[in-house]
């Protein structure tokens, strides 16, 4: 799979999502206090990233 999400601990103890493809990281979230809280993360951006407009801010 080129694509995945991956939820993971940071040295702070906090739970956070990075979206990767091709092995290399887009994006990464702010840190979550609960993993499901992580989970609903990756759930939102799935249900509402197809449609979320782009803004050019240049």
């Amino acid at each position: 799979m080129a694509h995945k999400f991956e939820i993971y601990k940071d040295k702070a103890g906090e739970f956070r999502v990075r979206f990767s493809y091709n092995s290399e990281v887009m994006f990464s979230t702010q840190g979550y206090s609960s993993k499901s809280s992580a989970q609903n993360a990756i759930d939102s951006i799935k249900k509402n990233g197809p449609d979320a407009p782009t803004e050019d801010n240049t």
